[in-house]
């Protein structure tokens, strides 16, 4: 499993309506244990666990980092995001340097010490359940109430992210993110609603394997199509052997398989670094005379998607903008 993995609107009616829709926390009007003030029970990947009903120092780690850092909680440390930097606004990107790192890329590389000095009243652990064993949760607990709320299907990054910033008391922020993406998302899918949706497509995603001679295919619903499917895009077909998380969306055939894969697509979508660069599994496939004998290549209908890996609606913002760029010539058909 990639590493990834490990870690893969406002106005008064809809913020009322984002409150009113969190089903997983109810309140308590009575003061906790220490008389720190009020809680509230607060349904997670761990359990139901009772927090502050407004948390004032929030520890933050994985995929929960830069959702929190967007909804402007009251973070006091967090865990490197690398790879999360290049989709990052200027000012959240310095927010993020700025702020104390208390553990590493892996949930593994958690640091005790730090969290506990960063003294916080929540900890929010943003990784799948599996890698939950990487931690040792009861220490944690001893420094302040966890709660796990991690990835599962790639495109749950939109209620995830929700659940995060609501458990940080931080919604209003995330709120009116979340309407400024879905009103973006609206306007391209008018702009491509006569042609878009009459495509079947195809996407390459980075995580292919070269060395055993294998690309990654994803479907409606993993990273690479998941943000092109809310303006109208459709990816044919279905996972095989459907597992868990993204397995259920995505799958490894090998580079002999190609014409099967993508043989009927209308046009073919990729994923590519930030910068546009071609990460090395895709190149593989690039290069391979398979692909540049299918269809969709010859007609000159291939595409480069960046920020294709988002997970916050901030940095999904920026997959809009990747996407409208390299589909623009679609239009021009």
């Amino acid at each position: 499993m990639s590493i990834r993995r490990s870690f893969g609107l406002v106005g008064a009616v809809s913020l009322a309506l984002v409150l009113a829709g969190c089903g997983g926390s109810s309140s308590d009007d009575g003061a906790d244990a220490s008389g720190k003030g009020k809680t509230r029970v607060f349904t997670a990947d761990n359990g139901k666990i009772t927090i502050p009903a407004d948390p004032k120092r929030v520890v933050a780690t994985g995929y929960a980092v830069p959702v929190m850092i967007e909804a402007d909680a009251p973070l006091v440390g967090i865990s490197s995001w690398q790879r999360g930097e290049p989709m990052m606004t200027k000012d959240d990107l310095a927010t993020y340097k700025k702020l104390p790192k208390v553990a590493g890329e892996q949930a593994a590389e958690t640091n005790y010490e730090a969290v506990a000095e960063a003294e916080p009243d929540l900890i929010v652990i943003g990784v799948p359940a599996p890698v939950l064993g990487d931690i040792d949760i009861k220490r944690l607990e001893s420094i302040a109430p966890v709660v796990a709320i991690g990835p599962t299907v790639p495109s749950a990054w939109r209620e995830l992210s929700r659940k995060q910033a609501d458990a940080a008391g931080a919604l209003t922020k995330f709120a009116a993110a979340k309407k400024t993406y879905e009103a973006k998302a609206a306007e391209l899918a008018k702009k491509y609603k006569d042609v878009l949706p009459q495509l079947e497509l195809g996407h390459v995603g980075a995580y292919g394997d070269a060395a055993k001679g294998t690309f990654q295919r994803e479907f409606d619903g993993s990273w690479g199509p998941n943000i092109a499917n809310d303006i109208g895009a459709k990816y044919y077909g279905k996972v095989k052997k459907s597992g868990s998380g993204s397995a259920s969306v995505s799958e490894y055939p090998s580079i002999e398989e190609l014409p099967d894969a993508f043989g009927k697509a209308d046009a073919l979508t990729y994923s590519v670094n930030a910068d546009g660069s071609v990460p090395k599994p895709v190149q593989y496939v690039l290069d391979s005379k398979l692909w540049k004998n299918l269809p969709a290549v010859k007609a000159g209908k291939t595409f480069p998607l960046r920020y294709t890996e988002a997970a916050t609606y901030g940095e999904a913002l920026k997959t809009l903008d990747a996407i409208d760029e390299s589909l623009a010539p679609l239009l021009k058909r």
